[in-house]
């Protein structure tokens, strides 16, 4: 599989920050942040419900991995005292100038998550959430082992995961793969993201979720799967949402049964252990 270097993976997600395409407008202008908010919820409907921002409206909440800032907006706009990091420095100047432009307050910072200490004092937070992020860093046993200095007994994480088991997997295996099914970890490492050749991409069954965290000092409270993109990714480049046709066909009702099963998105909900 490959592994790449923190630095590779610093350097990747400084040459196109998650979503950064998510919108034609100007980059760093209200209309660009509004119009990259609206593709991302609708999108990845599910992710309001995860996140569940007004529960945190007077807590701090710990961000790991933050983007150029959606969900760090959507904490701040619903009152949490929001820190937010990111590998990338790109990434962090982007989620600082969206949360001056919407006149909100927010701890922002570059960061290595498998070295967060080194950086932000450990204290405990009510929320540590991240979506789509642990994975991406060659350790992600070590981020854990730095989260754990973060929580109280009674904090909660909130994150998300790739499934190993899932329409994507599949997907990329039969199409960029053409079925060679014995290279599928570094097929996935390379078309997981809209940016070929993540230098890190692991992917976990719930059983392999458990097993981290649980070793980590975790309790794992729930696994639910969410999440099969779609769309024709010729047409969703232009900003057009035209489903693949077996989509087109296929009754709602089977495809969020699809989407349970298959789903890319392990959204996972753990405590600190209490043994």
């Amino acid at each position: 599989m490959k592994q790449g270097s923190i630095e590779q993976v610093r350097k990747f997600w400084d040459s196109r920050p998650c979503n950064i395409r998510h919108s034609v407008k100007p980059i760093g202008t209200l209309e660009y942040f509004e119009e990259v908010r609206q593709r991302k919820y609708f999108i990845e409907p599910h992710i309001k419900d995860f996140a569940d921002f007004k529960k945190w409206g007077d807590k701090e909440v710990l961000e790991i991995g933050c983007g150029v800032g959606t969900d760090t907006t959507e904490f701040a706009i619903n009152g949490a005292t929001i820190t937010a990091i990111d590998i990338s420095s790109k990434s962090v100047a982007l989620t600082k100038q969206r949360l001056a432009i919407y006149g909100l307050a927010g701890n922002i910072l570059v960061a290595n998550t498998e070295k967060l200490s080194d950086v932000i004092p450990p204290k405990p937070y009510a929320l540590i959430y991240s979506f789509g992020v642990i994975h991406h860093t060659p350790h992600p046993d070590n981020v854990l082992k730095e989260l754990i200095k973060y929580c109280s007994p009674n904090t909660e994480l909130r994150i998300m995961l790739y499934s190993k088991w899932s329409w994507k997997v599949m997907w990329i295996i039969l199409t960029y793969g053409h079925g060679k099914f014995w290279q599928w970890k570094n097929l996935v490492a390379d078309y997981s993201e809209a940016n070929y050749g993540s230098p890190v991409t692991y992917v976990y069954s719930k059983k392999g979720v458990k097993d981290i965290f649980e070793r980590n000092g975790f309790d794992v409270i729930d696994i639910k799967k969410e999440h099969i993109f779609p769309y024709e990714i010729g047409e969703y480049v232009k900003y057009n949402y035209v489903k693949m046709w077996y989509f087109r066909i296929m009754p709602k009702i089977v495809f969020r049964f699809l989407e349970k099963v298959l789903g890319w998105h392990l959204l996972i909900t753990a405590r600190p252990s209490r043994d």
